[in-house]
């Protein structure tokens, strides 16, 4: 599914997922900590790891609802101010998520509304990024993982970019201009 030693894909993995069973399963009561017995009954309501949601969908066993990171309420907000919603408390991997559950799942508008939420919120950051200095501010704090290093990573080009513009030379010698050539003798052919 994913990279196998990425710490953030597996808890990734672990976000939980809300799944509808297709069919009656025995020995997995566990799963549903409202069940009283140890078999989960057909059309029962379970939040599960994306992980295992995911492998239950491909043997046809579960249909993956929608997460309510991407319900209706989260895209009027992200429409009306994409900067301003903490998509962090949502979910920490919104975009991954949203990537991940796009083929799993019947409502195929998510695709969209991430394009439009990370782009909405990408100006946003780039703009937060070059004009903020000092320690983290509280604007991170609601950004996704991905969000996260696209702020770090802006921040600090931003900071390299001013450090070479104030200071030192601009300029650097090659280092193959350094080394002495050997003296080329040119034959002269006589003519005589």
């Amino acid at each position: 599914m994913g990279m196998y030693y990425d710490i953030d894909d597996i808890l990734l993995e672990e976000e939980p997922i809300s799944v509808i069973f297709q069919i009656g399963a025995n020995g997995v009561g566990l799963l549903d900590p409202s069940s009283e017995t140890n078999s989960i009954e057909k059309s029962a309501k379970v939040d599960l790891p994306f992980w295992l949601a995911h492998e239950l969908y491909l043997r046809q066993a579960v249909s993956i609802n929608v997460p309510h990171c991407f319900s209706q309420k989260t895209r009027k907000e992200i429409q009306a101010d994409a900067a301003c919603v903490d998509l962090r408390f949502r979910s920490p991997y919104f975009y991954e998520l949203g990537c991940k559950l796009l083929p799993l799942v019947t409502d195929k508008s998510i695709g969209p509304f991430l394009q439009y939420a990370f782009s909405s919120r990408y100006t946003e950051i780039l703009c937060k990024s070059h004009s903020i200095t000092g320690a983290t501010p509280k604007f991170s704090s609601k950004l996704t993982k991905e969000e996260s290093q696209l702020f770090e990573a802006a921040r600090s080009s931003m900071v390299a970019f001013k450090k070479w513009r104030i200071g030192g030379s601009r300029l650097e010698k090659a280092s193959i201009l350094g080394r002495k050539r050997k003296p080329t003798i040119l034959k002269q052919s006589s003519t005589t």
